[in-house]
């Protein structure tokens, strides 16, 4: 039985609905610590794994890519980026906090990055709620969930999170205008002209007829992808119409040539930002 692992956000259901098996889905650090240990044949995960271990096979032609905005990784904040003496950083997604490091040097700022003490396992992708919904914000307060951000409680004191994946969506929807929200994607393209890859398949090199299993994957995304509206209207944790606009405007699912170039050119930024990645990158495709 092929012990396969998935992110567990909105952003992947494109790339493992309706797969047969039993998934492990979990959170990107998570999957890669169970990847690397041997405890999972396949996952998709972070693509800083595979440029800090390229022992992988990865499977060509698929990942989670943004060609700009991606909605889902930014960095919410009250003040001026330029002001920001530390920033909260999601433990969940090593490739979203390498990425962070990258632009921040970019841009010639230098603010200490804190883990926000956060409970993965705690964490679910339940209760999403589309930024159009006009009775997110009143649920929020009926129910006590919005946090130590809200204006409400805090003042005006000076905020600046990361912020990935569905957490990014809710915080979005609950908290709207009230915060700003950098875009990490959406910079990096403009700085690159690349897109830039968050996560594909990966399969470990002892694991048995790699080349099938791949053509599975491929075979999956691509039927999902033809269906996408239909996709969009069986996610309970969203509206069908932001469901669509997701996965439409923000999110691609190739890998293709853009795509191998943005991350060979985030691997460059790496190395210049010495953050721990192998020292040369070949991709090993299947």
């Amino acid at each position: 039985m092929l012990r396969i692992g998935c992110v567990k956000y909105l952003n992947a259901r494109p790339l493992i609905h309706g797969w047969p098996g039993a998934v492990d889905f979990d959170h990107p650090a998570a999957l890669c610590r169970k990847l690397e240990r041997g405890d999972l044949d396949v996952a998709l995960v972070s693509s800083l794994e595979y440029l800090r271990r390229p022992i992988y096979r990865i499977v060509d032609g698929v990942s989670i890519s943004a060609h700009g905005s991606v909605y889902s990784v930014v960095v919410a904040h009250n003040e001026d980026l330029s002001r920001a003496q530390e920033i909260e950083i999601d433990p969940a997604s090593e490739t979203s906090v390498a990425l962070l490091r990258c632009l921040l040097n970019q841009r010639g700022l230098n603010p200490r990055l804190r883990v926000r003490n956060t409970d993965l396992q705690s964490v679910r992708p339940a209760e999403l709620h589309s930024a159009e919904s006009a009775t997110t914000t009143r649920a929020s307060a009926e129910s006590g969930t919005a946090d130590s951000m809200s204006a409400g409680r805090t003042g005006h004191r000076p905020v600046f999170r990361l912020l990935i994946g569905d957490q990014a969506i809710r915080f979005r929807a609950e908290h709207g205008e009230r915060y700003h929200y950098w875009d990490l994607a959406e910079t990096w393209t403009k700085i690159t002209s690349l897109p830039f890859v968050f996560a594909f398949w990966l399969i470990r090199p002892e694991i048995e007829n790699a080349t099938k299993i791949a053509d599975k994957l491929r075979a999956l995304r691509d039927r999902n992808v033809a269906s996408i509206d239909e996709l969009a209207l069986s996610q309970s944790e969203v509206s069908p119409a932001f469901c669509r606009k997701y996965y439409r405007e923000h999110l691609f699912f190739d890998f293709g040539e853009r795509e191998k170039a943005g991350l060979r050119e985030f691997h460059r930024h790496c190395l210049l930002n010495k953050i721990d990645v192998a020292p040369e990158l070949r991709l090993n495709l299947v």
